[in-house]
């Protein structure tokens, strides 16, 4: 399912008044397949015979998202970027697990930069950039929390600036400039070591 498309089901399971558990397990065949692809965009990079699987980490991602709630959620964006924030959770939990002891240096900070695609987790540079660029974003996010959800859904969600404006409910030029803003910011935090 891409996010820029609505079905009717989507909202009434969201709406519905069964337990959080429930909800999610009649949305996870409406969203599979765009969590799966945003799976495999996260792990793309991975070295063969890693452990982290795409089907893993959306399943890993679905425990997470049934789990006990405080409150349903509000909207199709509140569902996105609680995927969008199991599945950054998983993969950080996986990269520190990967370069405990390990401390970045400036190939790890080169490596940070790229928002480009996600990191080759296998490569202990490029894990530890992952997990510096994981703290600007976390620090961005008390800066500018729209902006941060952007990044989030771009980076994390894998969706596209026409699925993320939709999403968020906003333009796709006001995605691309966010989106834009957005990697200055952690590219200058993270270039002078703010992070």
């Amino acid at each position: 399912m891409s996010a820029d498309h609505n079905p009717p089901e989507f909202t009434l399971i969201l709406n519905d008044q069964s337990t959080p558990e429930q909800r999610v397990e009649h949305l996870l065949p409406i969203v599979y397949d765009q969590l799966r692809a945003a799976a495999q965009k996260i792990l793309v990079t991975e070295r063969a015979g890693h452990t982290l699987q795409a089907t893993a980490l959306v399943h890993e991602a679905y425990l997470k998202l049934a789990g006990p709630r405080e409150a349903p959620w509000q909207n199709r964006a509140h569902f996105y970027a609680a995927a969008a924030e199991a599945m950054r959770r998983i993969v950080v939990d996986y990269a520190r697990a990967r370069v405990a002891g390990v401390r970045g240096g400036p190939d790890a900070r080169r490596a940070a930069i790229d928002l480009n695609g996600l990191p080759d987790l296998s490569s202990v540079e490029q894990t530890s950039g992952f997990l510096i660029l994981n703290e600007a974003i976390a620090r961005f996010e008390q800066v500018d929390p729209r902006a941060a959800a952007v990044v989030r859904l771009r980076y994390f969600a894998g969706l596209s600036v026409e699925q993320t404006a939709a999403t968020l409910g906003v333009s796709e030029p006001t995605v691309k400039r966010t989106w834009a803003f957005a990697r200055g910011w952690l590219r200058e935090a993270i270039e002078s070591g703010r992070v």
